[in-house]
């Protein structure tokens, strides 16, 4: 039990003796719906929302264009990313200085390198910890 609890209070990069604070999710994982991830969103970061909206109706405009739901499910999982990193603070905060980073110096300059293998790196531990349904 002990195991799992400290699993669940971990994101999946987090390793070491750092205490727990900003590796406990701040709310439970939502479901992988829109009304699920919109309600999470407004929770936890509500200046999101109008992105997320905007991104909702050109993926379900392409569906209907297309045919397929492959937009929306694209849509889902991207959000479901998101949500599922700033449910935690410390990876949220990670992220958000990543992105300033990458956004504040020239592509030719090491940081901008760094910065965008951070944000990779942590929407891959997003991803694989939807896929494992860990906490």
């Amino acid at each position: 039990m002990t195991a799992q609890r400290n699993a669940a209070a971990t994101t999946p990069s987090d390793t070491g003796s750092e205490p727990d604070a900003g590796r406990t999710p701040l709310l439970p994982r939502p479901d992988r719906t829109t009304a699920g991830l919109r309600a999470a969103l407004a929770r936890l970061s509500p200046q999101q929302l109008p992105e997320m909206e905007r991104q909702m109706d050109e993926a379900l405009s392409l569906a209907a264009r297309t045919g397929t739901l492959a937009p929306l499910t694209r849509f889902l999982d991207s959000w479901a990313v998101t949500v599922e990193i700033t449910r935690f603070p410390q990876a949220a905060a990670r992220l958000r200085e990543a992105e300033h980073t990458a956004r504040s110096v020239r592509q030719d300059d090491p940081a901008w390198r760094t910065a965008m293998d951070e944000i990779r790196d942590l929407q891959t531990q997003a991803r694989k910890a939807l896929a494992s349904g860990g906490a």
